[in-house]
């Protein structure tokens, strides 16, 4: 079975480069849209037919992401729900009931 290290995950207080790349994509996105609004507005290539384009800047953004180096990075801690553990821990002991206290006139068990 591989090992949790073995995987990449992003982390977003990490600072390597393909964590830093996940940003890209929404301004990249924008500012394609907006040269296609303004080429579409200038009478110089339709939008309708930018979409495409617009598809070609989405891939050429996945690639850069995907191959962007890892050097640096740092694994987020994982999240383990409720009741489950890690593997190779033990749950915690339930508390033990304190016995009642001499002299006490009631007894909460």
């Amino acid at each position: 079975m591989a090992d949790y290290d073995d995987y990449y995950v992003r982390n977003r207080q990490c600072n390597c480069m393909r964590c830093a790349s996940r940003s890209l994509m929404g301004p990249a996105v924008l500012i394609t849209i907006g040269v296609l609004f303004l080429l579409d507005h200038l009478g110089v290539f339709p939008f309708g037919r930018g979409i495409p384009i617009l598809l070609i800047v989405i891939g050429l953004i996945q690639v850069a992401q995907r191959s962007a180096p890892t050097a640096g990075h740092v694994q987020p801690t994982p999240y383990y729900p409720a009741g489950m553990y890690p593997p190779g821990t033990q749950p915690p002991s339930p508390p033990t009931i304190e016995a009642t206290r001499p002299g006490s006139e009631v007894n909460r068990g």
